[in-house]
């Protein structure tokens, strides 16, 4: 699977499931603080998709310690009760017994055998000696364990990267209740002034209708603001492997100075996700090299000690045997070397599909690094559109005191100011995921 493909499911895996969560949220949810940090050391403690990525890290150390049998020995030991009057076999049990007397050889009893038992003790031992094939296999099970670690510790990037975007999403979420609540108390302040210049009747009705329509406008989307810090509270415990029905109150919004696209400017090769790719094809290179020693002898050595009797459990006579044994494949119908063809083409697909990502992963990085230029200079601009209009609702204000302008004008003039100051705070939300996600597309590993 390509790591583009990868983290898309594993992101819409963990967005499906967080919707799932937030449609259940209570109203009488309890609060948290909580720290980046803290949230980051829980969702790589405890987070599902974490502990899947280990379990098959952990299956590839098991596959990896099968192979140990291309060194030990294979020992096992049965013990086996027979009977037959079959002439051949009858003979050949009293041979294995020990107990052949002349008496044996008259041709009736060779012939026409009674039943005969035997009851056979057997300890067997096979030892391996050369099998290279086998050896390249056990070296190609070492490259997948190394494979499945690097997935590991990608996972734990991503999911790292995850939880700083959903925690900087619910800074953005207090954010912009504090720019409503701001905003409710404005549009108040403007509903009773228009009431009282109605009642005074300086003004039309429709003007106090209008101030009224746009305090409930503001209410309005300040519920739903509330309501988006509880979605987002529960997207942060499902990553954090907590439940849900918690309120998490963090820190205000920082927007971080470094600059991480004035020094980064090229994906760096020992990337894990990278790097599991890149083991994959190691992998797959000894599994080749595996099959062409499959061309060449194996040496193997064996032996087995034995007690056969008439009775059961009778141990009378004893008997052993060992030997070595030189076994050569030497066709199989073309079967090992359509087998390597096929090996040799995947590898090449695999090798193919890590140049793309690389590919892939600088295209990535060259967008992150505008998008962060971009949410710097839309930050500049914000404030000085705040400063601006934050001046201009206040002159209308004033002038409004004097009935020179219309309450239409100071609403328009207040819904700007909140527009501006919820724009700074979404420039600054993806300023800082932007450095967020240059992290992940720079991380390297010396592993």
């Amino acid at each position: 699977m390509s790591r583009k493909k990868y983290f898309t499911s594993l992101a819409v895996a963990i967005a499906i499931t967080s919707i799932a969560f937030a449609a259940g949220a209570s109203a009488q949810d309890s609060t948290k603080n909580l720290a980046l940090s803290e949230a980051i050391t829980a969702t790589l403690n405890n987070n599902k998709t974490i502990q899947l990525a280990k379990l098959d890290e952990n299956i590839a150390a098991s596959n990896y310690k099968q192979t140990e049998a291309v060194y030990l020995p294979q020992v096992g030991f049965s013990y086996t009760a027979m009977s037959t009057n079959n002439p051949l076999n009858a003979f050949g049990f009293k041979l294995q017994q020990q107990s052949i007397t002349q008496n044996d050889f008259n041709p009736d009893l060779l012939n026409h055998p009674s039943g005969t038992p035997d009851f056979t003790t057997k300890l067997e031992v096979q030892q391996p000696i050369i099998n290279m094939d086998m050896l390249y296999m056990r070296k190609g099970a070492a490259k997948q364990t190394e494979l499945y670690q690097y997935k590991t510790q990608r996972t734990k990037e991503y999911l790292t990267f995850e939880v700083q975007k959903a925690y900087l999403q619910l800074q953005l979420a207090y954010a912009a209740v504090k720019v409503l609540e701001d905003a409710l108390q404005t549009t108040k302040s403007v509903y009773t002034s228009a009431n009282n210049h109605f009642q005074q009747g300086l003004i039309q009705r429709s003007d106090v209708l209008n101030a009224q329509v746009q305090v409930s406008t503001v209410e309005t989307n300040l519920a739903k603001a509330k309501s988006n810090i509880r979605n987002a509270s529960d997207y942060i415990s499902l990553l954090m492997g907590q439940t849900t029905g918690v309120i998490y109150r963090v820190a205000e919004t920082v927007e971080t100075e470094k600059l991480i696209a004035d020094t980064t400017t090229k994906i760096a090769a020992t990337r894990s996700d990278f790097m599991a790719m890149q083991k994959a094809i190691e992998a797959s290179d000894l599994m080749i090299k595996a099959n062409k020693m499959s061309y060449l002898p194996k040496l193997n050595a064996f032996g087995n000690y034995q007690l056969n009797d008439s009775r059961m459990l009778g141990f009378a006579a004893n008997s052993y045997l060992a030997g070595v044994q030189v076994s050569w494949d030497i066709f199989k119908g073309n079967k090992t070397k359509n087998t390597i063809v096929t090996q040799t083409l995947e590898r090449n697909k695999l090798s193919e599909q890590l140049a793309q990502q690389k590919d892939q992963g600088q295209l990535e990085l060259n967008k992150a690094n505008r998008d962060l230029k971009d949410a710097q200079v839309e930050i500049a601009q914000q404030k000085s559109a705040i400063e601006q209009a934050s001046e201009a609702l206040r002159i209308l204000q004033n002038r409004y005191q004097q009935g020179l302008v219309n309450t239409t004008d100071v609403l328009m003039a207040a819904t700007q100011v909140s527009q501006q100051k919820f724009a700074l705070a979404q420039a600054v939300f993806n300023s800082n995921v932007s450095k967020a996600y240059l992290e992940l597309l720079t991380s390297s590993t010396t592993k």
